[in-house]
């Protein structure tokens, strides 16, 4: 989503670097990030107040000795952001038993979906989620909502042909408490910020059964109509924080960047993808890093402890040091791969790769087709030639050949690559096993960054690594 406004913020800094900031080139510098935040569709009076303190702090800092003003004019402009989305996150209130989350917004936001997305969160943080279906209104809302539980395993409270949601809610309250349910979660009816009847209902739920978080879903894609919405929302209800939706997609940016500095609402939660496991805790700090080119390796290594299981990793460990490394193995580390996200996301996350939009998009494209071939190259195999890839000779090549559409060459060619992969595989682990004796520091082989073929590109990331991965990439064409 920050990608056009990523690269403009990125381009006015580089053009500051090794020079001093004059009156002049500070102005121009100012220009310039006001122009790309409007072009952002940021909210006015956040640009303008953005600015001011951007220009406020740059002409009172001194600079420093042996620093880069261009550094220090990244850090001001990083601090600023991070106030600007928030200052710091701020984690859900789990207070009350059970503990009651009322789930807000406008008609097609993607509150039902976050609701359930949400409900997939907290199942990992060990908690025991209810879905209450308190749409009465929209067709085929709670069957929608009924489909999404059934899809997590999660139980979804209803009363059949009943409208009135403060009985519904009554009932799942008193049915949560009976079986030990932690988490309520009430996927309330989608409504227009003007329709005060539906809006009077939501103040009833409020007040009689006072819910620890009322979250406002808002479509990241909605542009600075965002603010308006949550600032009325907020005016009658009184907020506890926002959930942005498609932040993942092709907008400009700036809701996220307007709406929680207009309202003084915290953004709590962000949804990445369509995929139900994509609801994640929002930074600030994070996403400032992120927007100004500097990586996420935090979050980064947060979702690779989320996908990688420690467990396969050191079978497949085992497996690589004794050349037993399969084709079911390689499916295995690539579904892995999938799930961690789209490689455009990743590399956003890499410090220090220093690589466009168009470049990551181009790099994601092409990661996505070669895992698509790859897996249908495998799928043509028998059992045996995917548990065993020792065993498949020229006869064998030509079967799975005309089994997935692929030329002879190009599926000889990937056998090679694979054995030439095993061959490095067993080579990295026969080396960790050498400098262990000798008492030094190898990486351990079950760490992400092994298993998901970045190992390499650990680090100082330059363009010589990619220009290298690229060419792999194109040799499955």
């Amino acid at each position: 989503m920050f990608d056009s406004l990523s690269e403009k913020l990125q381009g006015i800094i580089s053009r500051t670097r090794n020079q001093e900031l004059t009156q002049d080139n500070m102005q121009e510098a100012l220009r310039e990030i006001r122009r790309a935040l409007l072009e952002a569709d940021v909210n006015l009076r956040v640009v303008k107040s953005f600015i001011s303190s951007i220009k406020d702090k740059a002409e009172g800092e001194k600079v420093l000795e042996g620093v880069d003003p261009s550094q220090q004019l990244v850090k001001i402009v990083h601090d600023e952001l991070v106030n600007l989305l928030g200052k710091e996150q701020k984690p859900l209130d789990f207070s009350g038993n059970p503990n009651l989350i009322m789930m807000l917004g406008l008609q097609g936001s993607g509150k039902t979906t976050s609701s359930a997305k949400l409900a997939v969160k907290l199942k990992k943080e060990g908690r025991k989620p209810l879905l209450v279906a308190c749409d009465v209104y929209r067709p085929a809302a709670i069957s929608q909502l009924q489909t999404l539980g059934k899809e997590i395993e999660t139980e979804v409270f209803t009363i059949p042909d009943c409208t009135d949601v403060q009985k519904i809610v009554r009932g799942a309250i008193d049915y949560a408490n009976s079986n030990g349910f932690s988490t309520v979660i009430l996927d309330t009816a989608g409504r227009l910020q003007i329709d005060t009847d539906m809006m009077a209902e939501l103040l009833l739920i409020d007040r009689v059964f006072h819910p620890a978080e009322k979250l406002l879903v808002i479509d990241a894609m909605t542009g600075q109509e965002a603010v308006n919405v949550a600032e009325n929302f907020d005016a009658q209800l009184g907020l506890t924080g926002l959930v942005l939706t498609k932040l993942d997609g092709d907008s400009r940016g700036g809701s996220a960047l307007s709406v929680s500095y207009c309202t003084g609402k915290p953004i709590k939660l962000t949804g990445t993808g369509e995929k139900l496991n994509a609801l994640e805790d929002f930074y600030p700090e994070r996403m400032a890093t992120r927007i100004l080119g500097m990586g996420d390796i935090v979050s980064l290594v947060e979702r690779a402890q989320e996908v990688f299981d420690e467990k396969q990793a050191l079978e497949l460990e085992e497996k690589m040091s004794k050349n037993n490394f399969s084709f079911n193995d390689f499916l295995k580390m690539q579904k892995q791969m999938q799930a961690f996200g789209s490689m455009g996301n990743l590399l956003g996350m890499i410090p220090g790769l220093n690589i466009g939009k168009d470049d990551r998009d181009k790099i994601s494209h092409e990661g996505d087709k070669q895992f698509k071939k790859m897996e249908v190259f495998i799928s043509s195999m028998t059992p045996e030639e995917r548990a065993n890839p020792d065993i498949i000779d020229t006869s064998r090549k030509k079967r799975i050949a005309k089994g997935c559409g692929m030329d002879y060459a190009e599926v000889n060619a990937f056998i090679k690559q694979f054995e030439q992969m095993r061959v490095m595989m067993k080579g990295m682990s026969d080396m960790k096993g050498l400098f262990g004796k000798m008492g030094g520091g190898m990486p351990d082989l079950s760490r992400m960054g092994n298993l998901g073929g970045l190992g390499g590109y650990k680090g100082k990331m330059g363009k010589h690594a990619m220009n290298k991965a690229m060419k792999m990439m194109r040799r499955f064409k």
